[in-house]
């Protein structure tokens, strides 16, 4: 059986310590997530401004345009090509790690990859980032969050379901530190990655959530994400266009998500080796910042810039969200470390602001300025990526403290999803967790079932015979055993047949090949608990042989009962993690 090991819970009565032990895992969490995270970002930063990466430092360097080229180029393709040194010949799992393998981890109780694999991710990540590829810094934060989280589940404290709990405090610790937005993070953690809402989780990632606020914003001022100014939404109609905003908007995120599956698809099927394909990625992300610089890295100028009327035109702004789009794909599915969140925020925020622009320029429909079409689309897009519209309206609340504002991004959220969901799917995490044969898209009990083998059931108590073998000798052997199968093998031990023992109705001498029945159901050594309980709708008998896939050698044979008595089980185990109080 593979995944975690169950810990024996404590005995009955216990629930204060618990309830104390979550709280101080909780504080110990979100604080050292919070300290990561703003390590993470100062890093970032600081090999944005010693690369040449970031605005301001470009400006700075104004009358070299010589070294701002040379850098703009340079720098990219060697960030690619230590990224993929790093991950290819340093790291086990050879990729980098984010949300996907936390979300697969809790939803499926398995340990997530190692803290060598972690580390090393986490580092190709801030080299990604240092050196402008365009990708997102919330991804490697969210998984960052996780291995802290996890690193805790090695105190054995005896407390059901802590390594998805403590993983979750890492992840909305790591939100909220980023965003300066603890219900937002509280919340990701919830509706991103547990899929659940049970006191027993709800009230340490809460806990962890706050603390990440506090040392964030508190403790380290840090600034928020952007600044706006919004006097409310002036005109009723307004509301027609945020829907139609967030229906356009969808369209976008689904092209987005689309091109970051099918570059990753291209990537592994080129020739290219993968030690060399993010410095690929780096020199297309070069060669375009020579014109647009502002596709380069995490894009906070330009995030910021996008609410402010006149700072772009529109024919800018149409070529920096097709620009980002593309190359985000190619930096992603070539082997760059990187999320998509915070491209997402760009190219979402960046579609706003020119949808709103091409409606102003026609001056039929009265508007109230370029801030809420900004970040209604910015929060469409968003929340169609990464499947998590309750967070991203929060975020919205959280930053800018405007309710106007947070309603109108409500209604484009709410359009946007509703059409990605039908088209795409729930998120891009899912269509990528989909494609590693885990689906979440039916369920968490099935996606779980669906990683238990049917071959871990296998039982002793069967009985099995010769082809050749005579009815006699095996109703006589059959009478040892309490069930009435028996599994008829070849001189190759490939399964041929089953014959009933209780009937003896046959000749005693004949051979058992010339009684027995073609099987009606048999399961191989991949068959899994969520395939096998399909499998058994219309099945009459009580033991079903196991063989192996490819050769079909019988392997054994597991019960019915089995079988449903492992799925109860699992559908169990799900239900006490969601209505867990302590």
């Amino acid at each position: 059986m593979t995944g975690r090991e169950p810990k024996m819970p404590l005995p009955a009565g216990n629930a204060v310590y618990r309830i104390f032990a979550m709280t101080l895992c909780a504080l110990a969490i979100g604080f050292g997530v919070s300290l990561a995270a703003i390590a993470f970002v100062e890093a970032v930063a600081w090999l944005n401004n010693t690369l040449l990466i970031s605005p301001r430092m470009r400006v700075q360097f104004d009358g070299s345009p010589w070294l701002i080229a040379v850098a703009t180029i340079l720098v990219p393709v060697i960030g690619g090509l230590l990224v993929g040194a790093l991950l290819i010949k340093l790291s086990p799992e050879k990729r980098p790690l984010g949300p996907v393998d936390v979300l697969r981890a809790v939803q499926l109780s398995l340990p997530p990859p190692g803290m060598k694999a972690g580390l090393l991710s986490t580092t190709a990540a801030v080299i990604s980032l240092g050196s402008g590829a365009s990708v997102g810094q919330y991804g490697p934060l969210v998984y960052l969050g996780a291995m802290i989280g996890n690193m805790l589940d090695r105190l054995k404290l005896h407390i059901p379901n802590f390594a998805a709990i403590a993983m979750s405090c890492g992840v909305a610790a790591a939100i909220s530190t980023a965003f300066n937005a603890p219900i937002a993070g509280m919340v990701f953690a919830h509706e991103v990655i547990l899929r659940h809402y049970s006191i027993q989780a709800f009230a340490p990632t809460t806990v962890a959530a706050a603390t990440g606020y506090v040392v964030a914003n508190v403790v380290f001022e840090r600034e928020p994400l952007f600044l706006v100014q919004f006097g409310g939404v002036q005109h009723g109609h307004e509301f027609v266009l945020f829907g139609l905003l967030g229906l356009l908007a969808a369209g976008v995120a689904i092209g987005f998500m689309h091109l970051t599956l099918r570059c990753s698809d291209v990537a592994g099927h080129s020739s290219i080796s993968p030690v060399l394909r993010p410095a690929c990625a780096g020199l297309a992300v070069g060669v375009t910042a020579l014109w647009l610089p502002d596709v380069m890295g995490v894009g906070s100028e330009a995030l910021r810039f996008a609410t402010i009327e006149g700072a772009f035109q529109t024919w800018e702004l149409a070529l920096l969200v097709a620009a980002k789009i593309v190359l985000t794909a190619l930096c992603i599915g070539f082997g760059f470390a990187g999320g998509v969140f915070s491209p997402a925020l760009l190219i979402g925020i960046l579609f706003g602001a020119l949808c709103w622009m091409l409606v102003d320029a026609t001056g039929v429909v009265a508007t109230s300025g370029i801030v809420a079409y900004a970040i209604c689309g910015m929060m469409a897009v968003t929340s169609a990526v990464i499947g998590a519209p309750l967070t991203t309206i929060l975020i919205v609340f959280e930053l800018t403290r405007n309710y106007d504002l947070t309603i109108a991004a409500m209604v484009a959220v709410v359009f946007s999803n509703l059409v990605s969901y039908r088209v795409f799917g729930r998120s891009l995490f899912d269509v990528q967790l989909a494609g590693m044969g885990i689906d979440l898209s039916q369920g968490r009990d099935r996606a779980r079932l669906s990683t238990r083998l049917v071959s871990d059931l296998l039982i002793e108590d069967f009985a099995r015979c010769r082809s050749g073998e005579s009815a006699v000798n095996v109703w006589t052997g059959a009478s040892a055993t309490p069930r009435g199968e028996v599994f008829v093998l070849d001189e190759d031990r490939r399964l041929a047949g089953v014959f009933d023992a209780r009937d003896r109705t046959g000749d005693p001498s004949a051979a058992v090949s010339s009684l027995m029945k073609p099987v009606t159901l048999v399961f191989d050594e991949t068959t899994t608990l969520a395939g096998a309980m399909r499998q058994l709708e219309g099945f009459v008998g009580d033991v079903i042989p196991v063989v192996d896939a490819s050769s079909n050698r019988f392997v054994g044979a597991v019960t019915e009962t089995a079988v449903i008595k492992a799925y109860l089980q699992a559908v169990q185990e799900l239900r006490r993690e969601e209505n867990a109080t302590a």
